[in-house]
């Protein structure tokens, strides 16, 4: 299978599939001609590689463990629990701070809604 359609039978770009195999997550054969030839299982291993980029891992993350979900289940795989807590734990720091930065702007809208009402009031138009 030719990268175009693997890029057609997976939904993934082009740019993307050759990302994927510069991060070693995909491996094609290459022909004589140097045009890259792609096993029919390499659309089970980008529908893998979609499923975790969707949980927000990065590539790295994912190849740390990619090999073994391909072959095993998750739960056969010692690395995938730690890294889905990792970015658990990033994701609740990252709600928090952005729970924080929610509050600070409704403050801001108030003392902004407030002051401009002040200033109607007041007759001191701008």
């Amino acid at each position: 299978m030719k990268i175009g359609e693997l890029s057609e039978a997976t939904g993934v770009s082009i740019r993307s599939l050759r990302y994927y195999e510069k991060q070693g997550l995909i491996a094609p054969a290459r022909l004589a001609n140097g045009y890259r030839e792609y096993s029919p299982l390499t659309v089970e291993t980008v529908a893998a590689i979609k499923l975790y980029l969707n949980l927000g891992l990065t590539t790295e993350q994912i190849a740390g463990f990619l090999s073994c979900v391909l072959m095993n289940k998750e739960a056969f795989c010692s690395q995938v629990l730690p890294v889905y807590r990792q970015k658990l734990e990033e994701i609740e720091r990252q709600i928090v701070q952005l729970s924080q930065i929610r509050n600070n702007l409704i403050d801001r809208i108030a003392s902004v809604q407030a002051e401009m009402t002040q200033t109607i009031q007041n007759g001191e138009e701008t």
